[in-house]
């Protein structure tokens, strides 16, 4: 098992300025950090993966589709096109970093709905995209990322990303089994673990407010005791968000203070991940 600390708490491109709080994850208990690769280019990345093989941290790193012009489903050619590219410059950018996961939401552009759910050809459409995905990088492990409806709308619970994942049969591509998401959306969220535990490739642990994780309802120790019960080892990254960053805070719905200081998320999320693999 591994601790990850996402750093979209601070940012969505990791710079020079953000060095400093490397120190404090990996004190706090942390084997590495989640990278959002939102711009930049590959260079930057290996660039970074130098500075975290100073700090003794390893890394994860997560993406997104960034606009209906990068579509990997969308019945335009154009659009599919530049989404299929958008989807290879996260790997290019993820291999550059060294991680070990590339996680996300990869599968739509955000916060974009069609007024019903998804199509067999958008979803034939995905399959074919994240298969040429899985392929580029058989040595990346890439874990999709089902949203809740009010974020998306192809993959919205844990069953559908695993049937996702099956038929994309790919050795190294799973989903990414989210606490906040399923909190949502399932009837069951960790039961879903287990029923699904052989496509799960990667788990972020987030509060049902998006703050420190143990300051809310979720029982993360209950998810946490089921992924490693029925077999799971990888990696359970916190994920939390704040108002530090106005745009990133209006996308995902922060409209009030969560938590007194991020050192103070820091600390509850390693608390958390521990304790519950612990017990």
């Amino acid at each position: 098992m591994k601790a990850g600390f996402c750093m979209l708490l601070w940012t969505t491109h990791v710079t020079g300025q953000h060095l400093p709080l490397l120190a404090g994850i990996k004190a706090a208990g942390y084997d590495g950090i989640e990278v959002p690769v939102f711009e930049g280019e590959p260079e930057h990345f290996a660039w970074l993966r130098g500075r975290l093989a100073d700090e003794g941290l390893a890394a994860t790193a997560v993406g997104i589709m960034p606009d209906a012009a990068h579509n990997p489903i969308s019945p335009d050619a154009a659009e599919r096109k530049a989404g299929q590219a958008h989807l290879g410059w996260l790997i290019d950018c993820a291999e550059a970093l060294g991680a070990e996961v590339l996680c996300g939401p990869f599968h739509q552009p955000l916060g974009q709905f069609s007024g019903r759910g998804p199509t067999q050809e958008e979803l034939d459409r995905l399959v074919a995209a994240h298969q040429a995905m899985a392929d580029r990088a058989p040595g990346l492990t890439l874990a999709i990322e089902p949203l809740n409806r009010f974020e998306c709308y192809v993959l919205t619970t844990n069953a559908q990303a695993a049937a996702h994942v099956a038929r994309v049969a790919r050795p190294n591509f799973g989903y990414l089994y989210d606490t906040f998401h399923s909190n949502i959306e399932e009837s069951d969220p960790t039961g879903s673990i287990g029923e699904t535990i052989g496509a799960i490739a990667h788990v972020h642990i987030s509060e049902n407010h998006r703050g420190a994780p143990g300051s809310g309802h979720i029982d993360h120790a209950a998810a946490i005791r089921a992924a490693r019960d029925a077999g799971y080892d990888g990696w359970f990254t916190v994920e939390a968000f704040g108002q530090a960053l106005p745009d990133l805070a209006a996308a995902t719905r922060v409209w009030r203070p969560l938590f007194g200081s991020e050192d103070e998320v820091v600390r509850a999320g390693a608390r958390v991940i521990r304790a519950g693999w612990a017990s």
